[in-house]
């Protein structure tokens, strides 16, 4: 796939609102979408998927990133993240840490009803362990 040019915010929060119609949250009915923008300028989605057993669940931002996984992206540029809250909402810790093996700069577009909290995941997880601790 080319891409002819580099999505914009807006495009992220829509792909991200997308994902979010896709959730499966028949528990918490807290739906989360994501739209992680690869360096090639393609957009991966991700949604909640939870589970009757609860750690089984797995967050959005989570599935984003492990389809750009699998589809061969290993760069990425930023993510945003939508909920059903009016709030914006922030990756867990979890996902905080897998989002740091990759891209440990990476900007976090978190969009609510009021506001949008635009940073960084350096600002997120500062003092952040990742591959570089192991060397």
């Amino acid at each position: 796939m080319t891409v002819t040019r580099m999505p914009s915010t807006k495009d992220l929060i829509d792909s991200a609102q997308k994902a979010r119609a896709k959730a499966y949250a028949p528990y918490s009915k807290f739906k989360v979408g994501a739209a992680l923008l690869g360096k090639s300028g393609r957009i991966y989605t991700g949604c909640n998927v939870e589970n009757a057993s609860y750690g089984l669940a797995c967050c959005a931002e989570r599935i984003a990133v492990f389809r750009a996984l699998s589809e061969g992206e290993r760069e990425f540029r930023a993510i945003a993240i939508v909920s059903s809250s009016n709030e914006p909402t922030a990756p867990c810790g979890a996902c905080r840490q897998v989002l740091n093996e990759f891209a440990p700069g990476i900007n976090i577009i978190m969009p609510g009803r009021k506001k949008t909290i635009k940073t960084t995941l350096k600002k997120l997880l500062p003092l952040a362990f990742g591959p570089k601790s192991l060397k």
